[in-house]
């Protein structure tokens, strides 16, 4: 039996990308979120001191809740569908990847918000944030790139049936 190609770069899938970014990205939102608890230490920013700006600003609550809380939910479960989308019969299907697509083009949208804060009403710079919003741009295009590969593999399959 040939094995089956499966589009991606560097030996690993879209999929697997998209877990691994996120899971990094979970990390952070979870180290900023217990730093804001205290339960972190010393933050680890830099000396523009703007990690701490925009931790404390209104800007770092949506809803009553803390954003790099959200964050850390929010790429967590992006890396748990992609896992669990990567594996057995759910390799090529197309359910994991429109999920991941509703999971993190709203969580763009999020970002944009949170990047014209940062930029624009407090005028200053958090590399944390800065990395999470180079991040989730990066997981849309491969998100994209996974959405073409599962209608490619849908549509192929529907030809040979």
């Amino acid at each position: 039996m040939t094995p089956v190609h499966r589009d991606g770069f560097l030996g690993m899938t879209y999929r697997q990308w998209i877990a691994l970014i996120a899971l990094v990205n979970a990390f952070v939102a979870t180290y900023l979120h217990l730093w804001k608890l205290g339960l972190a230490g010393a933050l680890a920013c830099g000396g523009s001191g703007g990690c701490a700006v925009v931790q404390f600003s209104q800007w770092s609550w949506f809803l009553g809740v803390d954003v790099a809380l959200i964050g850390a939910v929010g790429y967590s479960a992006v890396v748990l569908v992609a896992v669990v989308g990567s594996t057995g019969v759910r390799v090529d299907a197309r359910g994991p990847a429109l999920v991941l697509a509703a999971l993190v083009y709203p969580a763009i949208l999020f970002t944009l918000r949170l990047k014209y804060a940062e930029f624009i009403v407090l005028k200053t710079f958090c590399p944390w944030c800065a990395i999470s919003a180079v991040s989730i741009t990066i997981l849309g295009v491969i998100v994209a790139f996974e959405l073409r590969r599962t209608r490619a593999v849908a549509t192929s399959a529907v030809r040979t049936s």
